[in-house]
């Protein structure tokens, strides 16, 4: 692990909030779960290599069990599986103007397991702009809008973008089948295109994964369910900076998992719940969201009341201390509950404060959401000045625990009404969510 010098954050201002909350969710506790579970040896939990992602299963799993959850309905453990087809590149060849690209500057994107292209690919050109602030968050951003397009295209690469290339390669190694047979063939250098070839070659391969769920039964409503989310899987292991390869994603979303299992500990503790709570820690949200998906097929989205689902809380919001913000606001009236449940207390609930960073799709909520399920994000994170995102660096030494603790007893409080079956959070119109 790399050594950092520890972040100071002021802590003053963080809210004591009342008995039972601050009896039953610690931050000795969050402290003991964040640091398992963001540690070196979890190998940045990536979805795509179950021999490392399993162990952080494991304890999650475990976690449950010692709270006292039981499985989901018609599973006989906490671990909720399902097999998905993952692309293994095997070989590739990049001809350009008669020049051999090198491998560290070619990356094709594609799920067919045979290419051969000599003619009929346009081109397209990323430049290098100095008035882009965040070079590398633009790279990846049009480079995963790319891939979604339908048409076959080289991209060229301008060579600022060396470092950041790298690690887009990293996120298009192994990764899962969409359905997708187009090809993009990312270059770095190149200007033009002239002549070429491409060939190569991949195999595709099942893997098995999971979601780790518990379930607290109702007591006079168990059919309808209050969805408590975070994403256990991160990116795992990256090139090298300074020697650090494992991206331990202590607050991507290490954090939020750890909120999930502290809330389970919670309501399992104060048994106030008449509406069923199911806590779910979902796989592969960061190559797509398939955890989220698999677990949104198991259920009937019309028994689902609410979703809170929590993503990278580790640090204080743009707001300071005893404030978080939630994606997708205007959508319900979620957040106007939450904040009632509050009352008497600092903690405030925000709006979403970065409209263009698409917040609201870019985590396990937007599945639930898309079923009309009042399915928000909260977070703290300040997602646009960020520097340890998505890197090698994000690790439990960058994180405020009094921050974590303090926002995990605030959702505990606001969820309070929805629980026990008194609040009804509005339902999204499915026809907005794209």
């Amino acid at each position: 692990m790399k050594k950092f010098i520890t972040l100071l954050f002021a802590c003053t201002g963080i809210i004591t909030f009342a008995q039972p909350v601050n009896k039953h969710i610690t931050e000795a506790n969050v402290t003991r779960v964040i640091k398992t579970l963001a540690a070196d040896d979890m190998m940045g939990r990536s979805a795509t290599r179950p021999e490392h992602i399993d162990k952080a299963a494991a304890f999650i799993a475990n976690e449950f069990k010692a709270i006292g959850l039981a499985p989901l309905q018609g599973l006989k453990t906490f671990r909720q599986e399902f097999k998905k087809d993952m692309i293994a590149p095997q070989t590739l060849e990049v001809v350009i103007n008669g020049q051999k690209i090198p491998s560290e500057n070619a990356l094709l994107v594609t799920e067919n397991t045979s290419v051969n292209l000599t003619k009929n690919v346009g081109v397209i050109v990323i430049p290098y702009d100095t008035a882009i602030k965040n070079t590398r968050q633009y790279l990846l951003s049009k480079a995963f809008n790319l891939t979604r397009d339908t048409t076959t295209a080289f991209v060229l690469v301008a060579p600022e973008y060396k470092e950041n290339f790298k690690e887009l390669k990293g996120y298009f190694g192994k990764r899962f089948t969409s359905g997708r047979k187009t090809n993009k063939i990312f270059v770095l250098g190149v200007t033009s295109v002239l002549n070429y070839s491409v060939k190569a070659t991949q195999k595709i391969e099942p893997i098995t994964m999971s979601n780790v769920v518990g379930v607290i039964p109702g007591k006079t409503k168990p059919n309808e369910y209050v969805v408590f989310s975070g994403h256990y899987d991160h990116i795992g292991i990256r090139p090298a900076i300074e020697g650090d390869s494992i991206s331990n994603g202590a607050d991507d979303d290490a954090s939020g998992t750890t909120a999930v299992i502290e809330l389970a500990r919670y309501f399992k503790k104060i048994k106030n719940n008449n509406r069923t709570i199911i806590f779910v820690a979902f796989t592969a949200e960061e190559i797509g969201g398939y955890g989220s998906r698999y677990f949104s097929e198991q259920l009937n989205p019309d028994q689902v009341v609410a979703m809170f689902n929590i993503e990278m809380i580790g640090k204080p919001s743009k707001w300071g201390q005893n404030s978080a913000f939630i994606t997708g606001y205007e959508r319900s009236d979620f957040g106007e509950i939450l904040q009632k449940n509050l009352k008497g207390t600092q903690f405030q609930f925000h709006p979403d404060p970065y409209p263009q960073q698409n917040l609201f799709y870019r985590s396990d909520n937007a599945t639930l959401a898309r079923l009309g399920v009042p399915a928000h994000t909260i977070s703290t994170d300040e997602i646009d000045i960020d520097k340890f995102y998505h890197t090698v660096n994000d690790e439990v030494e960058t994180l405020n625990m009094a921050n974590i603790t303090s926002t995990i007893r605030a959702i505990a409080l606001s969820a309070q009404s929805i629980v026990a079956g008194t609040d009804t959070p509005k339902r999204i119109d499915k026809a907005t969510v794209r």
